[in-house]
């Protein structure tokens, strides 16, 4: 099976790269390293450095002739696209676009795409599903959300098939700070640095905070799993803000009192995914605990945390 993983340099490509070799794929990396790092991805995947919405990608495409695609690579930072929604659109809109007609062109089996909760905006109800109102309040959500809609025409179209997967807040070993789940990665160095953590607002914001691992595991099932469908992926879980920061903290095996700043513009105030039908359709559900994802994810910086708790 050869797959071709969109941004598998970065955060969760690359974990879904070495997911997809342990099982015995041949992967073919596009990144354009403006996020992503050379050095996170296995040592058998082979790595194109290339923007996706460049015309080149067809070379790429005609070269490698992929027969499924797991289309990862985007901007994810809330801020970032309201600071610059036409670099935003750009790279989630026009090139998630520029992917999906190559994937025509050339013949690809399926594609799996990366969406997010962002699309949701702020849901009135406890959990989200998938057939919920899409009211996005960023830029952000509005430029993952539209592929999903190229996706659909193009499958009634062209006959592409696809599995849309909206993640709820990722973390894990390897993230930077962007993101919804970057929040982890900045708790965990300012923690580890001795520095009191920042919490915008008053900290009782929820989320739905899934392990890195878990979302690798979901994005390899829906290569054969879940066609047509759009899945919500998290753990079904609210975590608050405060919560969070006081359960790393105690990880860590550090004291540390938080700062309280003004809430940031676009944030949503809860958000939490129902999941009962992404379990059935991908034969698939969360392995890891909050805890167990965050004592990995901080052993990742501090070895020595592995093994405390």
């Amino acid at each position: 099976m050869k797959v071709l993983v969109t941004g598998g340099a970065g955060f969760i490509g690359s974990h879904t790269v070495d997911q997809l070799i342990n099982d015995g794929a041949e992967v073919v990396v596009l990144d354009d390293l403006s996020t992503g790092i050379k050095e996170n991805l296995h040592p058998k995947a082979e790595l194109i450095v290339m923007d996706i919405a460049s015309e080149e990608v067809s070379e790429v495409f005609q070269r490698y002739r992929p027969e499924y695609v797991i289309h990862l690579a985007a901007q994810v930072s809330v801020p970032g696209s309201l600071d610059h929604p036409v670099k935003d659109c750009m790279t989630n809109a026009a090139g998630s676009v520029n992917i999906l007609e190559n994937c025509r062109l050339y013949g690809v089996r399926k594609v799996v795409y990366a969406s997010s909760a962002a699309v949701y905006g702020n849901p009135a109800g406890v959990t989200v599903s998938a057939s919920d109102p899409l009211v996005p309040m960023s830029f952000y959500g509005v430029s993952k959300l539209v592929p999903e809609y190229y996706l659909k025409i193009f499958a009634d179209l062209y006959g592409l098939k696809y599995t849309v997967l909206r993640y709820a807040n990722v973390f894990g070993p390897r993230q930077g700070a962007a993101g919804e789940g970057g929040v982890v990665s900045i708790f965990a160095a300012r923690l580890l640095s001795g520095e009191q953590p920042c919490i915008h607002g008053d900290g009782e914001q929820t989320r739905d905070f899934i392990y890195v691992g878990d979302i690798a595991r979901a994005n390899v099932k829906a290569l054969n799993r879940g066609d047509g469908l759009t899945l919500n992926v998290g753990t079904g879980m609210r975590v608050s803000i405060n919560h969070l920061c006081q359960a790393m903290s105690s990880i860590a095996g550090v004291v540390s009192s938080p700062v309280y700043t003004a809430g940031r513009e676009g944030d949503i105030r809860h958000m939490c995914m129902d999941i009962e039908q992404t379990i059935a359709a991908l034969e698939w559900q969360p392995q890891f605990s909050l805890e167990e994802g965050l004592q990995k994810t901080l052993g990742f910086w501090r070895p020595d945390i592995t093994g405390r708790r």
